[in-house]
């Protein structure tokens, strides 16, 4: 039989623990986290981040995030590194080693190759006393007084601090850069994030394919125009170009419903003078948001002159992965 709540008592010592260690490297931070960071911003090359065990997959963690955020990097297994790996690092990079002990025996096999590259190198590190501490420029402190595991063997707190000063580093680098949400979806193109920053110009229907009639157009055209272009209606425009309202083929249905000559009727008589539009450069998602709130199926994109220089529907959005309904 589980005891419930020993076990929830370990997990909330483990927290405890290491929120500490975490809280704990606040303190410990000096002029070399910034040091840290003014070598990181001179390196004109790639910033390469190497590890073995627990830390080197602390180590590829921070690299893809030094990526995703502006900053160049990839992760180096020190094992394949003196094995011809090397071969990677170039003069203008920089190396960032993550080791406990600061006595790793991978690591230390590649310091003086990457002393004779002449690369600078910056180590995080539980030990400053080290060997590889000794070697580096910049040393970052990530000491943990104990780990979360009863034998304080199983690296736990002390994987935590080094991630956590990753993502200081990372987020001081970007904040440094300027680094915006607009940069930010350029290095994430696929999944929800890159589908957040989407605008409405990679997918709205531009040139020749937006329907376009005049308002003396007469019902053949303005059918035509429809059916054609296959976006469910067609802007309205007076002769500068200037757009005066939009047709949908629900506005058509409806027509024929109505005790009139429709055979006399043109654009100007059959329009909606009070489009939606949205205006080129705008998120994707916003576009969304009119069509939805409004019960509608396609939304004009304009100029700062009020010109269509583009149209999409619904569909098109959800196809991209816009939003739902």
């Amino acid at each position: 039989m589980l005891d419930e709540q020993k076990i929830l008592a370990c997990a909330r010592r483990v927290f405890a623990i290491e929120s500490q260690a975490i809280h704990a490297l606040g303190n410990m931070l000096d002029d070399q986290f910034v040091r840290a960071i003014q070598l990181i911003l001179e390196c004109r090359g790639r910033i390469i981040v190497t590890g073995i065990g627990k830390s080197g997959v602390i180590g590829q963690k921070m690299s893809a995030t030094f990526s995703s955020t502006g900053t160049p990097s990839f992760f180096l297994h020190p094992a394949e590194a003196i094995h011809g790996d090397l071969g990677m690092v170039t003069r203008d990079d920089m190396v960032i080693c993550l080791s406990k002990s600061g006595n790793t025996n991978e690591i230390s096999a590649i310091i003086p190759t990457l002393k004779k590259i002449g690369v600078p190198i910056i180590t995080l590190t539980g030990n400053l006393r080290s060997s590889l501490a000794e070697r580096s420029d910049v040393v970052l402190n990530v000491c943990v007084e104990n780990e979360a595991c009863p034998n304080d063997l199983a690296p736990t707190a002390s994987t935590v601090a080094m991630l956590a000063m990753g993502d200081a580093l990372a987020v001081a680098l970007l904040e440094q850069r300027g680094f915006q949400k607009e940069d930010f979806a350029f290095f994430h193109p696929g999944g929800s994030l890159g589908r957040q920053f989407v605008t409405i110009d990679e997918i709205m229907f531009t040139g020749s394919r937006i329907p376009l009639v005049p308002l003396d157009a007469g019902l053949q055209q303005i059918i035509s125009e429809i059916s054609t272009k296959r976006l469910g209606g067609t802007c309205v425009v007076e002769d500068s170009g200037i757009l005066a309202g939009i047709i949908t083929d629900g506005d058509m249905r409806r027509l024929w419903s109505q005790p009139v000559n429709i055979d006399k009727l043109t654009a100007k008589d059959i329009m909606n003078a009070d489009p939606k539009t949205i205006e080129t450069g705008a998120l994707a998602t916003q576009a969304f948001k009119i069509l939805d709130q409004h019960n509608i199926m396609q939304i004009i994109v304009v100029d700062v002159k009020k010109k269509p220089i583009g149209m999409i529907h619904l569909h098109d959005l959800l196809d991209a992965g816009i939003g739902s309904r």
